[in-house]
Formats: structure tokens, C-alpha cells, sequence
């Protein structure tokens, strides 16, 4: 029988002993929802972030819907960001009845491109959301210039940014508020999970009310042996608390992270080190000249002009070489939501042109060189196939 060929996932978590010891510990510590380990894990964020408030949540959407209704966003207002992110990041707007403003992105990069933020502001516009694209901060010192020279909010969407920096500062240390994602693809996780981080007081006092239900008093400072179980609704908030057995996964993750990030770089190296001379592909810069990347994703650009075959059947190459890749992203404006609400495709030709060709992939800790090898060497194996 033909030895079946291991597939390569495009992301995996690495959870070691440390996390499940610590997620039995949960367990039959009675406490499995809302607790003392949460609070460890904000503590210990709040510590390695360096900023005033860590306030955990149930995902990285949450921090953002939290984020947007804890600076006044409202009806009406206008928010200039990027296409190119997850939809959570628009979504969250759209439900609020804020109306996206999308600037177009530096190529390569495929950060905002703050040189273009400017022209887009109007007397309606309350916020700029920048988006930390795959781990590669962006230029945040002009972003907060323009926030100050017209009076606006910054929210910094760090889904794909735990552990990068700005001029010798963690993102999420810098500014207004910062939303950060613990999903199972993310740098580190705790299942599913987020952080919203802010030195504003008012701002925390806000997300840490709205996260559950508008309750004054924390459930596990109610129903501890010296809590009592009075509480007040002072907000009509949500059901976005972390769990503890979340916690417990994050407490070591954290402190595995910049491990963590050490190693995605060197793979990232390694990549652009097999893909260099491959003219068909455009390659991330490895380097950050103004922070460091923390590598939550590697995405190479086809330049499909000159390839007969597109994007879309390029992947299913990879795929049929037992693969894993992904899309990060399809411009959020060129989904079918956002064509119905008047967006239309020519708006953002550079985030057009790399939304049709970006492929994310493999990139985790645990992957070896030899399976990166297989990978480039598959990826060039395709391309002399189908170059024109």
C-alpha cells in the first residue's frame, strides 16, 4: 500500500503540557466560566503589552464591536479604513450604522496607506482604523498626527498584531484603543478569545461594563467565599465575557509568544530566501525599518498576467500537493454584502489588484524546513508549468 503524503495545514496551534495542565486545573477547579484566571491573564497581557488596561473578550469581533461603542461611535458617523481585512472589522461598523470610508493600500505591504487618509476625511468622519496587516505595524505616528489635526479616534485592529512593535513599543501600548484576536490561527490562542487595550480609563470602564450584560460588579468578585451577589444593570451590555479555561490556555501562550514570533521570522526568511528569483511572485519585505513584524501570516503575491492559470486554480495545484493555503483577504468591498450596500470594484485598484492574487502560506511554529522546502518547491514546480 502507497504511503499516504502528510498534509500541510496552512496554520496549527502549538498547545503543549503547560496549557492542558492549566485548562484541568480549570476544570476541577469548579471555575470554568468568568474568574481568577482571567484576571491573571489581563494582568499578565496588561504587563507585557505595557499599557494601562487589558480588558479580555470572547473574540476578536467583540473587542472591535465593544471598541466602536466605547469611543461614541454612532449612527451616521463615518470611519475611514482599510478593504483589506477580515469582514469583522467592517461588519462591526456597518451593524452600528457607521459607514465605512475605505482607503486603498501600499503595495507590498498592504498596510493603509496613510498618505491617502487625508483627502477621504469629512465633517461626518469620527475615527480612523488602521489594520496591522498580517503582523507589519503600520505607520502609526502620521496616522496619529491626522487624528489630532482633526480631532478623531483611533481604533488599531491588532487581530494579526500581538507581540509586533512601533519604534520600540508593543502595538497596543501606543494609542486610543487597540483590538487584539486569539483565534486558533492567531500567534497565540485561547480557543477563541480577544483583548481590547487602552490607557484611557473611561474607555475601559466602558468595555469592561459592556462585556456583560451592563453589569456593575463582576460575576466571580460576586460568588467568591467573600463576594456578595448584589449587582446593579447600569448598561445595556453583552454576553462577551472570556471563560477561564480560555484563560488558562492564554496564561502560557503569552509566554511563549515572542518565541513564538522569533520563530515565524525565521521561516519567513526562509521562504523569501527559496522564492527570491521567482519573477512570477512578489515576495513580503522581510524587514520592518520602523517596528518588527510579528508574522501572523506570509503572503505572496502571483502576478497571474503572466501565468495561465488564476489565483483560485493555483491553490487547488497546492492543494492536490497536499497543501493548506488561504486568502487573507478578499477586499471587504468587493464581497456581495458590500457590492448590495454601493461599493463597487475600481474604487482601490492596489487593493484590487493584490485581493485577486495574494495566497497565504503554511506559516506556524511547528512547521520544519524541509516542509517549507516542499512547499516552495511545489510552488515553483507550478509555475514553470504554467508560466506563458
Amino acid at each position: 500500500m502507497a504511503k499516504k503524503k502528510r498534509y500541510i495545514p496552512l496554520s496549527k496551534p502549538s498547545i503543549s503540557k503547560d496549557e492542558i495542565e492549566e485548562v484541568i486545573d480549570s476544570l476541577r477547579s469548579g471555575w470554568i466560566t468568568t474568574g481568577p484566571k482571567v484576571k491573571r491573564f489581563e494582568e499578565n497581557f496588561k504587563r507585557y503589552i505595557k499599557c494601562k488596561d487589558a480588558i479580555s473578550v470572547n473574540s476578536g469581533t467583540s473587542a472591535l464591536h465593544l471598541a466602536y461603542q466605547a469611543i461614541g461611535l454612532k449612527e451616521g458617523d463615518e470611519v475611514i479604513t482599510t478593504s483589506m481585512t477580515f469582514v469583522a472589522t467592517i461588519n462591526m461598523l456597518v451593524k452600528l450604522g457607521v459607514k465605512p470610508v475605505f482607503v486603498d493600500i501600499e503595495g507590498e505591504t498592504l498596510n493603509i496607506d496613510v498618505e491617502k487618509i487625508e483627502e477621504k476625511i469629512t465633517d461626518k468622519t469620527k475615527a480612523i482604523i488602521p489594520v496591522h496587516f498580517a503582523g507589519r505595524p503600520v505607520r502609526l505616528d502620521k496616522i496619529y498626527k491626522i487624528a489630532r489635526r482633526y480631532k478623531l479616534k483611533v481604533i488599531e485592529d491588532a487581530a494579526h498584531a500581538v507581540g509586533s512593535e512601533y519604534k520600540g513599543r508593543k502595538i497596543g501600548a501606543v494609542g486610543d484603543v487597540t483590538c487584539f484576536s486569539f483565534h486558533p490561527m492567531k500567534n497565540i490562542t485561547t480557543g477563541e478569545g480577544g483583548m481590547v487595550t487602552t490607557n484611557n480609563k473611561r474607555v475601559a470602564k466602558i468595555v469592561r461594563l459592556l462585556r456583560f450584560h451592563g453589569i456593575s460588579k463582576e460575576a466571580w468578585a460576586r460568588y467568591t467565599r467573600e463576594g456578595l451577589p448584589f449587582y446593579e444593570v447600569v448598561d445595556c451590555g453583552y454576553k462577551y465575557n472570556m471563560m477561564d479555561i480560555q484563560a488558562a490556555l492564554g496564561i502560557h501562550q503569552l509566554k511563549k509568544l515572542d518565541e513564538f514570533n522569533q520563530k515565524r521570522y525565521e521561516l519567513a526568511s526562509l521562504y523569501n530566501k527559496h522564492l527570491k528569483d521567482i519573477e512570477e511572485v512578489i515576495l513580503p519585505p522581510l524587514e520592518c525599518e520602523y517596528g518588527k513584524h510579528s508574522w501572523h501570516l506570509y503572503i505572496i503575491c502571483l502576478k497571474i498576467e503572466n501565468l495561465d492559470i488564476n489565483r483560485d486554480q493555483f491553490i487547488i495545484e497546492l492543494k492536490k500537493k497536499h497543501i493548506g493555503c488561504g486568502i487573507h483577504y478578499n477586499a471587504v468591498h468587493l464581497q456581495p454584502y458590500y457590492q448590495k450596500l454601493g461599493f463597487k470594484r475600481g474604487e482601490l485598484p492596489i487593493t484590487e489588484y493584490y485581493s485577486d492574487r495574494i495566497i497565504s502560506l503554511p506559516l506556524f511554529p511547528t512547521i520544519n524546513k524541509k516542509e517549507v522546502n516542499f512547499v516552495t518547491k511545489a510552488i515553483k514546480d507550478i509555475i514553470q508549468i504554467h508560466r506563458r
